[in-house]
């Protein structure tokens, strides 16, 4: 059986740790170049030679994706590399977890910042390039949490929700032109973002989770690799939950 991404570019932000990571690795498994974005330098490098050290193909770009003129530069760079972005993982994000009342500004701008506009600025950047080409796959990380909600964390739902609001915006709008887009809703998966997450709420989320686990970040990047792949050509505007069946 042939790889199932070979020739086709993928862009993966906050692909230096956690999730993205994962997404990083399984794409270039499948034969993909994967251009590696992430704000921390060391991380991207190191996720970039592990790529590279397994036979794969990979670029490490630093960027925030927060400033416009950084991403502009950094899907500049990709282009310029290899001439075309098929998979846009757009997977970057922060929490500043605070309940309403004690929420500062400061948070909530941030969180918006990263998990929301971040989203929005390379998505409008990289979109022309797919439409020139009559091809392109959008799969943004979005959250249980973005459908459900979830106490303390304002800014962070109104992001994860604004992210499967804007992917069925863009699955109307790019449709037509060879391009679909996607959200994916994780529920709690083992990463460092839920590191200080007390261990006995981990324990009352694992009771609570029909398949007794917390997700692993290969969950995630498998869940990635469908919806990247030509299996998942006719799937359009939908937000799939990788939660274990924590909420259904």
């Amino acid at each position: 059986m042939g790889k199932q991404l070979e020739g086709r570019v993928a862009l993966i932000t906050g692909a230096g740790q956690g999730i993205g990571r994962a997404i990083a690795l399984r794409f270039a498994g499948e034969g993909a170049k994967v251009a590696v974005l992430d704000m921390a330098g060391d991380n991207v490098q190191s996720v970039s030679d592990e790529i590279k050290a397994a036979g794969g193909e990979s670029l490490a770009v630093v960027c925030n994706v927060t400033k416009r003129d950084q991403v502009q530069a950094a899907v500049a760079q990709v282009l310029d590399t290899y001439g075309q972005i098929d998979i846009l993982g757009n997977n970057a994000g922060v929490t500043r977890d605070a309940r309403l009342v004690k929420m500062t500004e400061e948070e909530f701008d941030l969180v918006v910042d990263v998990n929301l506009k971040g989203v929005f600025n390379l998505t409008q950047a990289v979109a022309p390039h797919m439409v020139e080409r009559g091809y392109g796959r959008i799969i943004s990380t979005s959250s249980v949490v973005g459908i459900y909600g979830n106490f303390g964390q304002t800014n962070y739902v109104a992001t994860k929700a604004g992210v499967i609001g804007m992917t069925r915006v863009w699955a109307r709008e790019l449709g037509p032109k060879g391009i679909t887009a996607n959200a994916i809703a994780p529920g709690f998966i083992a990463t460092d973002m839920i590191k200080t997450v007390p261990e006995k709420v981990i324990d009352a989320l694992i009771e609570r989770t029909p398949v007794r686990r917390l997700g692993a970040p290969e969950d995630i990047a498998n869940a990635y690799l469908f919806l990247a792949s030509e299996a998942a050509g006719f799937i359009n505007g939908i937000v799939l939950s990788v939660d274990g069946g924590l909420v259904m």
